[in-house]
Parts: structure tokens; sequence; C-alpha cells
């Protein structure tokens, strides 16, 4: 049976706030299988499982966010080939500290918990993607400089 989410609506409210004061019309917050997504505007749900407060009809534009829970989705299970370690948001990927230098890490690298394997800048903070556990790095999925999407692979570890 599918894990009951509760809705905070302290964060929901700071998640808000946040939306409003930084110019963004989207923000999304996950904890483990569970996300709040919070809008602004004109709002077009793709996916069924959105749940909104009206299930014949989309949800219409809103001068303030709009909150759409998402469904927690099924356990991510590593593939054989290693764990996939994903952006946990829209940006820049860089692969070093800065240009010219030496990457963070190289395929065939161990990495300990907690180093960082690449960089993914969003709104001019630089922000650190550290390895989840011990483990080779086995593959580098992103490129340095490139823009990635919420959720696109980045590194996979054995």
């Amino acid at each position: 049976m599918p894990e009951k989410f509760i809705v905070d609506s302290e964060s929901v409210k700071n998640l808000a706030t946040l939306l409003e004061e930084s110019g963004l019309t989207e923000i999304e917050y996950q904890v483990g299988t569970h996300r709040i997504r919070v809008v602004r505007g004109n709002v077009q749900p793709s996916l069924p499982h959105f749940i909104s407060s009206s299930t014949s009809s989309p949800i219409s534009a809103a001068p303030s966010p709009t909150l759409q829970v998402v469904a927690p989705a099924p356990a991510e299970l590593p593939t054989p080939q290693g764990e996939a370690i994903a952006s946990p948001m829209v940006g820049t990927v860089y692969l070093s500290a800065e240009p010219g230098a030496a990457p963070f890490i190289k395929t065939g690298d161990f990495v300990k918990k907690g180093d960082t394997l690449l960089i993914v800048e969003a709104m001019k903070v630089m922000n650190p993607i550290r390895a989840p556990r011990d483990g080779k790095v086995l593959e580098i999925c992103a490129e340095d400089t490139k823009p990635v999407e919420f959720g696109e692979v980045l590194v996979i570890l054995e």
C-alpha cells in the first residue's frame, strides 16, 4: 500500500513566497518519492497523476501560486549496471571548480560518500552534487557547461 503523503501547509507557503520573491514561475521540492510543485500562472497538467481541485477541467490561470501534488513515483531500483545520480534541479553543469581546472571526477575514479561529483549552477548559485555513497564512477552522462533538466542522469556509480 502506498505511503500517505501529508502536505505541510507552512512548507507550501514558504515555497510560494520564495517563488514570488525570486520571480520564478515554477518551483519544485522533492523528499524521497514525494514532490511538491508550486506554479504561478496558467498550468496545464501534462500527466494524469497531478491532483487538482477539479477533475473535469484543467487548472485555470491563477494570479497567485497554484499547488500541484505529484503522486509518489515507484521506488527507483538501481540498474545492474550501476546507480544513476540525477540532477535535483534545472541548471548548467560544471565538471570542474573553474575553467581549465581538473575535473572533480573521471570515469573509473573511486569516490567516497560526500565527495563532490560536479556542480549544477541554478540562478547564479553553484550547487555541488555530492556522492550519495562510496563507489566507482562508471559513466559521466553530463557535459561540461551544458544545461540539464530536473531528474536528468548526471553520473552513474557502480
